[in-house]
């Protein structure tokens, strides 16, 4: 260090003399390389954290563990239900945040506040869901000495996430520009209060077991957004993260970024459900089985899609794969630039979620109008966002008749009575895993915890959970908690578990 010290120097004092010490500093500056933050780089930063998804083989373990796809080049541990522990770095990241809020103009403040609480909320939402009780009042303290936080209950944590979604809100509402470094929706203010309405109702909707709970007042709080908030009217409102041409924006999922595209095949779960409702998504979302086209079998042919039950064994599932007997995930993910976009809050999600609403009657109107509308937002955004082209839609083009008479089939149809309402349920959650293919992360799994639907196929025989006829209900905690911060989890650990840190204890959420 003191060599490269001592040469720099030299090379200064000489440079100096020569009267040419600016421009040295300007020689040896990076333009593209920022030596301070600002709030708006801040902002890009986080939000691409919120709504991105891992790249190569990381982008599909969620739908390994929903069981939207099956993996034909090893066994893969996600498929077969083996959970372990997992994470709480994210409070790393979030504390830019904090930095980002206070280097904002006064001006702006507001916005960067809205955006800092959304943030905080999401991602702070999604690993208590993960794992239970997690620090939340203590968490982004280190600053002020906190270097161990301690962790809140998980009910203590949603009261949080709610109050955070509120002051979001409200911060939003009093923002009165546009803020930079927003790559979702340009800074618009109005997009991100419905944003934070559509987090909330999610929040709620999760905490569907807790509906009696005067604390949380799920029910009536669900009402009062619905009734006073700004909502998603269309897809054009979805929180989602657009891919672009160049080398930087392509689609996590296109082959010249992911080596591992020619590995995941289209379940049953998707493709035989699909086939049920002679829904024509299936020919979107899935490739032909080669083995069937080279027989003869028309693209357009339903029995030219063949899924697998992922639950069996790697032998017999990598033996189809191998012959091509089954379904690869259609080729506008892998071979279009842009894909299509991530979805992480949706219209058609939202309403679903309303649908929902309406069948627990926490909202007084008719759950077949939004289950409708949730669907068609579905159908739509798969056709808005593929090119019409034989190669993508297998010469089975959705169109708008095409969807009007699909929402009119008997198959798919509400009971509206109050016996019916498992049955409903199941049709309103099966939708919305039909809908969320290729999309969210971990959502749908934890809709499978809460609802039971729909069924995910559990084979004793391969299913690598210690308990083999049950899918696991959550992580364990990472192991580096318990050597910074033994007292605090051990204490989450008994007071949720018994003191039992395993993946099948059931956390307060689905109790």
């Amino acid at each position: 260090m003191k060599r490269i010290y001592y040469h720099c120097t030299i090379l200064a004092l000489f440079l100096l003399v020569c009267g040419g010490c600016s421009n040295f500093d300007a020689i040896n500056t990076n333009p593209d390389n920022p030596t301070s933050s600002t709030s708006a780089m801040l902002a890009t930063g986080q939000i691409k954290a919120t709504v991105g998804k891992s790249d190569n083989k990381g982008y599909f373990y969620d739908m390994l563990v929903s069981k939207h796809i099956a993996w034909g080049e090893v066994m893969e541990a996600n498929q077969y239900n083996r959970f372990g522990r997992t994470g709480l770095n994210i409070y790393t990241g979030l504390t830019n945040c904090l930095k980002m809020v206070e280097l904002a103009a006064d001006i702006d403040k507001d916005a960067y506040e809205g955006l800092a609480l959304f943030i905080k909320a999401f991602r702070l939402f999604n690993t208590s869901l993960d794992l239970g009780d997690i620090p939340y009042s203590d968490a982004l303290k280190g600053e002020e000495g906190v270097t161990k936080p301690k962790y809140d209950t998980q009910k203590e944590v949603m009261l949080n996430i709610l109050a955070d979604l509120e002051a979001a809100y409200t911060h939003f509402s009093n923002a009165t520009r546009a803020f930079d470094g927003d790559i979702i929706y340009d800074g618009n203010l109005e997009q991100w209060k419905k944003a934070t309405t559509a987090l909330h109702l999610k929040v709620l909707i999760n905490l569907s077991k807790k509906e009696s709970d005067t604390d949380l007042n799920v029910k009536q709080r669900f009402a009062q957004l619905v009734g006073s908030r700004s909502l998603f009217a269309s897809n054009g409102d979805n929180f989602q993260l657009v891919y672009g041409t160049k080398a930087s924006q392509i689609h996590p999922v296109n082959v010249t970024k992911n080596r591992f595209v020619p590995y995941p095949m289209v379940t049953t779960m998707v493709i035989d459900t699909l086939k049920k409702y002679n829904d024509y998504r299936l020919f979107y979302y899935a490739q032909p089985a080669t083995a069937k086209t080279a027989a003869g079998v028309a693209a357009d042919d339903w029995d030219a899609y063949v899924g697998i039950d992922p639950s069996r064994s790697f032998g017999d599932i990598g033996s189809l794969f191998t012959a091509g007997e089954l379904s690869n995930i259609n080729t506008r993910y892998t071979q279009l630039e842009t894909g299509e976009p991530t979805v992480r809050l949706g219209y058609a999600e939202q309403n679903f979620i309303l649908a929902e609403a309406c069948l627990r009657k926490w909202i007084n109107e008719d759950p077949t109008v939004y289950y409708h509308k949730a669907i068609e937002a579905s159908m739509k955004f798969t056709t808005d966002n593929t090119p019409n082209d034989e190669a993508y839609h297998h010469g089975r083009p959705i169109t708008g008749d095409y969807i009007q008479a699909f929402l009119a089939s008997p198959a798919i149809q509400l009971g509206k009575s109050e016996s019916s309402f498992e049955s409903d349920l199941n049709k309103i959650i099966t939708q919305k895993y039909l809908a969320n293919f290729m999309h969210y992360t971990w959502d749908n799994y934890y809709e499978y915890r809460r609802t039971g639907y729909p069924a995910l196929p559990i084979n004793p025989e391969t299913n690598l959970n210690t308990v083999p006829d049950k899918m696991p209900m959550r992580w364990m905690y990472e192991q580096r908690e318990y050597d910074y911060n033994r007292e605090n989890v051990e204490e989450a650990v008994q007071r949720q578990f018994g003191g039992n840190d395993d993946v099948n204890e059931l956390m307060w959420i689905l109790k």
